[in-house]
C-alpha cells in the first residue's frame, strides 16, 4: 500500500522563512507516519497564464536540492493541469488521488482552484470532509510586515542584502558555471571567477559585495562585483568574484557565491593601478565583514 503523505502546498519560489514555516508543518507529521512532500510547479503560475513570471530567487534545481536536504520529497506538477480545477476536484484528484495525502499544510494566504477562488479556510473544510489533517502556517513577519518573495526581490534590487538574507533565513546565493573572463584581474594581482546570470534569474543591485564562496567544504571570504564593469566599457552583465586566500582552477565548475553585504556601487577607474588599489581595499572590507558574519 502506498504510504500516506503530508503535503506542503505553496509557490516555494524562494524557500524563505514563510515557506519554511509551511514545510516545518509537513515535517511535523512524520511522527504520524506520513512522508513529507512538497507539491511544486514546473513553471511559475504567472508564466503559464501569460502574465510574466517574476525573477527567480533560486533555480528550480537549487530549490529541489534544498527541499531534499530538508527531508522533503519533491512532487512536480504542471500548473496548467490544475489551473481550471475546482477546489473539490483539486483535493479529490491531486491531493487524495495522486498524492495519497493524510495531511495537508499551507500558508495563511494560500489560494487555489480556478481563478484562485478558494483559500486556506476552504482547504481546511474540504480536508475535514475527507478525513485529512490540515495545518495552516501563521504569517511570518520581518520588521512588522509579512515576509514574501516580492519583499526579498525588492531588497535585492536595492542592494539591501541584510534584509534579504534575514527574510530568507540564509544568505542569498547563486551557483552558476565559471566561464572564461578577459583575465585583467590577474594583471592587477586579483584573479577572479566570472559567472553569467541565466535569463529569468534575479540580478541584485549593481555594485560590489562582501561574499563567501564554499570550495571543497571550506568557506572562503570573497569580494564580488555584479554589473557591467564600467571601467572597461563592457556590455555583458556578469558576476565577478575575487576569492581571498585561494588559488586554483575553477573554470568550467559550478561554484556557489553567497552575498553578505553591499559595499559600494560600481564606478569608473582611470587606470588599472587605481582599480587594483580599490579591489584590495574592497577585499579587506569584505574579509572583515566575512569574519564578523561567518566566524
Amino acid at each position: 500500500m502506498t504510504q500516506r503523505r503530508s503535503v506542503a502546498l505553496g509557490s516555494f519560489d524562494g524557500l524563505h522563512r514563510g515557506h519554511r514555516a509551511v514545510l516545518d508543518l509537513a515535517l511535523s507529521f512524520e511522527k504520524d507516519g506520513f512522508e513529507p512532500c512538497a507539491l511544486v510547479f514546473d513553471e511559475h503560475p504567472l508564466k503559464v497564464v501569460g502574465a510574466g513570471a517574476p525573477p527567480e530567487l533560486m533555480t528550480p534545481q537549487a530549490r529541489d536540492e534544498m527541499l531534499e536536504n530538508l527531508g522533503i520529497t519533491v512532487k512536480k506538477i504542471s500548473f496548467g493541469r490544475i489551473a481550471d480545477m475546482s477546489a473539490e476536484q483539486f483535493v479529490n484528484d491531486i491531493l487524495i488521488g495522486e498524492l495519497n495525502a493524510g495531511a495537508v499544510c499551507c500558508g495563511y494566504n494560500y489560494r487555489f482552484a480556478k481563478s484562485a477562488a478558494a483559500d486556506s479556510r476552504d482547504l481546511e473544510e474540504l480536508c475535514r470532509e475527507h478525513g485529512i489533517l490540515c495545518a495552516v502556517a501563521e504569517r511570518t513577519d520581518y520588521n512588522g510586515a509579512a515576509i514574501s518573495s516580492t519583499r526579498i526581490r525588492n531588497a535585492l534590487a536595492e542592494g539591501n542584502i541584510e534584509d534579504a538574507n534575514a527574510m530568507l533565513g540564509r544568505e542569498f546565493s547563486y551557483k552558476f558555471t565559471v566561464v572564461s573572463g578577459d583575465r585583467r584581474g590577474r594583471l592587477i594581482g586579483a584573479p577572479t571567477i566570472n559567472q553569467h546570470f541565466p535569463e529569468g534569474f534575479i540580478v541584485p543591485k549593481f555594485g560590489v559585495y562582501a561574499s563567501a564562496v564554499p570550495i571543497d567544504g571550506e568557506l572562503h571570504a570573497a569580494v564580488t562585483n555584479i554589473g557591467r564593469r564600467p571601467s572597461f566599457t563592457c556590455d555583458d552583465l556578469r558576476s565577478e568574484t575575487c576569492i581571498t586566500d585561494f588559488s586554483g582552477d575553477l573554470y568550467g565548475k559550478s561554484v556557489e557565491v553567497k552575498l553578505l553585504r553591499y559595499i559600494r556601487p560600481e564606478r569608473v577607474f582611470d587606470s588599472l593601478d587605481s582599480l587594483g588599489d580599490q579591489i584590495a581595499a574592497d577585499a579587506q572590507t569584505a574579509k572583515e565583514i566575512f569574519n564578523r558574519i561567518e566566524k
